[in-house]
Order: C-alpha cells, then sequence, then structure tokens
C-alpha cells in the first residue's frame, strides 16, 4: 500500500531513512513517496485497461507540483475546481487539454480562462452556471464543453462532510431534472455537450456505494449519450483509503482491514464497474485524489514535552491544526508511529497535542502509544491527501517543509514558509502612522 516501513528500527520513506531528513530539514515536515504515488496511479490505469479511460487526478488532495509532475509523467490529467488549481496544472506541466473543471461557484473570469486554455469540460453544477458559461463562451466565439453533473441521490455512508451525492448537498443537478437540463442545454449555442458526470462523496472504502450509482444513472447515461453524441461518461472519484491500521511488528504491510468486508482496490472496483461501463462505448473519466495520494505522505513532528495531569498523558509536539486539520475538522484518524521503534511492547493512553491555543488542536486522543519524551519524534501516517494543501497561517504559524523521495533521494519540493512572510503583503495606512 505504501512504502514507508521500518529497516532495522528506523523509519525509512523508499530507501531514505526519516530522521536523515529531520535532521536536514527539521519539522514540522513532510514527506512524500514518490513510488507510492506512481504505483497507485498505475495500479488504478491498469484496472481500467479494458476502457477508453482518463484518470483525472483531484488535485485538491495534494497540489505540490512535485506531486502533480510525478502523475503528469504517467498520462494523468487533473480535476480543478478553481483557475489557481488550472494555473498550478499549467505551472507543473500538465495539460490543460485532460483537465476537467468542477466546482459550484465558477466566476467569469475563471470560465474565461479555461476556455482560452482549452480544458476538456466543464463539470457543470447548475443551469445558472450553463447559461454563465454559454454568454463567456459567446464572448469569446468558442464552443465550450460542458458535463452536466448528475446528482444521483444515493447516499455513499460516508462522512457528512464528505458526501456530495443527496439532494441534502449542494453539488449538481438532481437525477430527475437532468434530462430537461440538457434538452434546454442543447438549445444553446455556444455549448458542445461532451458528457455526464457524477460523485458521490469522498472516502469510499466500499465498492457498493460506487456499483449502487452507476447502475441507477446508467440507463438516464446510455439514452443521452445516443441522443447528444456524447464522448465521455465521468464516475467522479472518491475512492477511499485505510487510515486505522494495524501495525504488525516485524512487518512492512502495515495495513490490515478491520471490516468483515474486504476493502476496496483498484482490482475490485474494476471488477465490478467495468462490466457495467463496457457496452456504453463511452471514454470513461475518474477523478481520484485521496487514493493516489493519502497513502504517499506522512507528517513528521518532534515531542516538545510530555504532560500528565491527574487523568490525562499529553504529548505535546511541535505540529499543529495548522498543518493537519483533518483530525480537529473530521474527528480523523491517522496511525501514530514512531521515527525510531525500541523493543518494548509497553504504551501509555496519550493524547498527541499541538501547540495551538484551541483545545481542537489535537491528532490523537486516548491513544496507546509508546513511552515518548521531549525531543522524540513521531510520524503521522497516511497524510499525504488533504494534509499541507489544508494548511494555514493560524496562530501566525509558518506552512511546514515538504520532501519528496525517490529511491534513494530526497528533494526539497517546498522550503519552510519564513514567518515574516506571514505578513510581509499587509501595510499600515498612513493615518496610523501619525
Amino acid at each position: 500500500m505504501h512504502d514507508f516501513h521500518y529497516v532495522g528500527n528506523k523509519l525509512n520513506c523508499e530507501l531514505v531513512s526519516v530522521e536523515s531528513l529531520v535532521k536536514k530539514f527539521g519539522t514540522p515536515l513532510y514527506v512524500y513517496s514518490q513510488h507510492t504515488l506512481s504505483d497507485h496511479f498505475q495500479k488504478l490505469d491498469q484496472a481500467l485497461a479494458p476502457l477508453d479511460h482518463l484518470i483525472c487526478y483531484a488535485m485538491k488532495a495534494n497540489s505540490n507540483a512535485a506531486v502533480m509532475r510525478t502523475l503528469s509523467n504517467l498520462g494523468g490529467g487533473f480535476d480543478v475546481v478553481s483557475e489557481g488549481e488550472l494555473r498550478r496544472v499549467i505551472a507543473a506541466g500538465g495539460d490543460p487539454r485532460k483537465c476537467v473543471f468542477a466546482g459550484v461557484g465558477k466566476t467569469e473570469q475563471e470560465i474565461e480562462f479555461a476556455l482560452r486554455k482549452g480544458i476538456y469540460s466543464f463539470n457543470v453544477e447548475s443551469e445558472a452556471e450553463l447559461l454563465r458559461i454559454n454568454k463567456v463562451a459567446g464572448r469569446l466565439n468558442k464552443k465550450a464543453p460542458i458535463a452536466i453533473r448528475v446528482n444521483p441521490n444515493v447516499d455513499a455512508g460516508t462522512h457528512a462532510k464528505i458526501t456530495t451525492g443527496t439532494y441534502e448537498n449542494k453539488f449538481g443537478i438532481a437525477f430527475e431534472q437532468v434530462e430537461g437540463v440538457y434538452a434546454r442545454a442543447s438549445k444553446l449555442k455556444n455549448l458542445r455537450l461532451r458528457g455526464i458526470q457524477m460523485h458521490i462523496g469522498s472516502q469510499l472504502t466500499q465498492v457498493q456505494p460506487f456499483e449502487l450509482a452507476v447502475k441507477k444513472v446508467l440507463p438516464l447515461v446510455t439514452k443521452l449519450a445516443k441522443k447528444y453524441k456524447f464522448e465521455f461518461f465521468s464516475i467522479g472519484g472518491g475512492l477511499g483509503i485505510v487510515y486505522n491500521p494495524a501495525l504488525e511488528s516485524g512487518d512492512s504491510a502495515w495495513w490490515k482491514s478491520a471490516s468483515a468486508k474486504p476493502i476496496l482496490t483498484p482490482a475490485r472496483y474494476a471488477e465490478t464497474l467495468v462490466p457495467m461501463l463496457q457496452p456504453l462505448g463511452l471514454r470513461i473519466l475518474i477523478e481520484p485524489g485521496r487514493f493516489i495520494v493519502g497513502n504517499a505522505g506522512i507528517l513528521v513532528t518532534r515531542v516538545e514535552y510530555v504532560k500528565r495531569t491527574g487523568k490525562k498523558n499529553f504529548v505535546i509536539v511541535d505540529a499543529a491544526m495548522n498543518d493537519l486539520i483533518r483530525p480537529a475538522f473530521y474527528d480523523s484518524y491517522h496511525q501514530i508511529v514512531p521515527l525510531t521503534r525500541n523493543s518494548s511492547k509497553a504504551t501509555v493512553s496519550s493524547d498527541v497535542v499541538g501547540p495551538i491555543c484551541e483545545s481542537g488542536d489535537y491528532f490523537a486522543k486516548d491513544r496507546p502509544l509508546p513511552k515518548v519524551g521531549e525531543g522524540d519524534f513521531l510520524a503521522l501516517l497516511s497524510a499525504g491527501a488533504y494534509g499541507f494543501v489544508m494548511a494555514s497561517n493560524y496562530n501566525s504559524r509558518g506552512t511546514a517543509a515538504e520532501i519528496l523521495v525517490n529511491k534513494n533521494q530526497a528533494a526539497l519540493v517546498r522550503p519552510r514558509q519564513p514567518v515574516e512572510e506571514i505578513w510581509a503583503t499587509e501595510s499600515i495606512p498612513a493615518w496610523l502612522k501619525k
């Protein structure tokens, strides 16, 4: 599943000791494995080989240029949700012609920029957006490629903040309304009805929700594809990863499922969906993010203090919710392991917390951890997705450095942010200087 493993008692990323990276670059520190990125992309690509397909990496999961170049070099496209993300694709060497543009609030400026760059398609979220895209395309004397996002009203059973496929969510157009919306869109002369899209949520670890949604939408897709000569059907992203593993002593296969059902793999995903999709004869787009990058990254942090109260053992570290907000935001789980493990099996129930002045600034609560002390280092696993990309400068903290490892090589792909840079663009009005 990934390339973080112990060599002796030292945690490695591929062939590089993580401790050596800490000594050189400090903490907090994000470390990414290039092989893990490539391996996850290629396994999905190979599983979908029976289909004409395009993998559009959902770059909101991790938009570091080195991560994106890795995937672009493998032939990947990108799922973008802002002009800034599209500009990042271009800056990283990606092809805008392999980009789909999603999001419910596209501005006229963003639509114009995307059209000028020749994106593959807009994933349209509302009828009002259709009218706006048509207007901007007319002004540019272009035909805008579009796919309407169908909301199939399928509850994927995921976290409330990352579900997208029910009528309680802001995304897409209701299943029952889609046919009429396409009929009206077909009369707008500056639109090219290139395909149709759906997406039901994120962090799905079973194939059943995908199967249910595709099965529901397929008759509609078949009918509309024939009528409007579609090129593609995008089935969205949402493939999940295992965050809560069981660490097997002496074994580099870290991840085991606690579920009675088998965890979703590219092979199992394709085994279910490819037979359903092949008869369509359409190009199939898929927009994974977390699945590709989630287990490819870790966040390394230094233990600053161990504080014991009457009821709690607090491990206070130098990373914080501004570096990795997922536990505070989603109550999410990240496996936490020491950079140097010892032979003792003894653990201490601990809260791992950061230095920010918020009670929500924590990474784990009541977690059995090996005994650690000031100056020790811990790694938060599965931090490659929605980690650095959601970082902030809260409490005037600079953002962490990022490292990409390729076999025995390591490169600094983003330096640690100097704290002075946080307020470098601020200014004080003249009247306050008197």
